[in-house]
């Protein structure tokens, strides 16, 4: 399970505890302060009925680009070795392969430190989108697309000290067939669909995205693609930040989520962090 390598980083283990009560935390006060707050509804006092409704997307449907997805996913299937860094990839790594692929417990990267989820997977299936055609921009667990990864490693990478910081989640996932390339045309249309906001259910609350804006993508893999986030916090007061980078080689997708506790705007996931994984990725294509 998630987490059990912490143990060994006690220090790095009772950071990200303190960090997870202060989320949990600011979570509770705002969500409490959302169904009392008449003045800070958006529908005059309604409770949280309203934010579904605020700051609608343009309707849309998840057939959106389904079908050219699909088209894509089936032709790289055809075409791919499933070796990393081929166009489409024909065959998933497994666990063992990805889980080697990926940063390690208490691995150092800059000064960022990497870790295990101690809850189990981030933005998991009980994260989802309204409309649902957003949902590959909320999370691509398992039902987020018609793709489903064979295989997938979730990292936490943080600065252990910082209650307030970054943090980003580095999350490996490897497909059968041409999955990877159905992902990424997934993640396409929904950016473009859901360029002018949805609202994203959580487990005990809910947020409502503003605004989605592509931003530059790093040139790694066969193809990726990077996005920020614009999000009002529970209460509905505060514009919060977050960026998603997702980068495709072969079969596998590498997708980095950064965040920060605060109303400041980072502007980016970290370049060290992308690119600290990208090169351990890479290297093991090379041997």
């Amino acid at each position: 399970m998630f987490g059990a390598g912490n143990q060994g980083r006690s220090g790095g283990r009772r950071a990200r505890l303190r960090r997870a009560a202060a989320l949990a935390l600011v979570g509770a006060v705002l969500t409490g302060a959302a169904a009392c707050g008449g003045d800070g509804a958006t529908d005059g006092g309604k409770g949280g009925k309203d934010a579904r409704t605020d700051g609608k997307a343009p309707a849309s449907t998840p057939a959106d680009g389904a079908e050219d997805a699909a088209e894509s996913a089936e032709s790289a299937a055809s075409a791919g070795s499933g070796e990393l860094g081929t166009s489409g990839g024909s065959g998933a790594l497994s666990q063992r392969d990805l889980t080697a692929l990926a940063f390690t417990d208490g691995e150092k990267i800059g000064k960022y430190t990497a870790g295990e989820f101690s809850l189990g997977e981030p933005q998991g299936e009980d994260y989802t989108a309204d409309p649902a055609a957003c949902q590959p921009l909320v999370s691509l667990a398992k039902g987020a697309t018609a793709f489903d990864p064979a295989s997938e490693v979730h990292r936490n990478v943080d600065v252990a000290e910082e209650m307030v910081g970054a943090t980003v989640a580095v999350q490996l996932r490897s497909y059968n067939g041409g999955g990877a390339v159905g992902v990424m045309k997934a993640l396409g249309a929904a950016g473009k669909a859901c360029a002018g906001g949805f609202v994203e259910n959580r487990a005990v609350a809910k947020g409502q995205y503003l605004k989605v804006e592509p931003v530059k993508a790093p040139d790694h893999g066969d193809e990726a693609q990077a996005y920020r986030f614009t999000i009002l916090d529970v209460k509905g007061t505060l514009k919060l930040y977050e960026y998603l980078t997702v980068v495709r080689s072969g079969a596998t997708t590498l997708s980095f989520r950064a965040d920060i506790l605060d109303t400041k705007d980072i502007g980016k996931v970290p370049e060290e962090v992308i690119t600290a994984q990208w090169k351990k990725f890479e290297a093991a294509s090379t041997r």
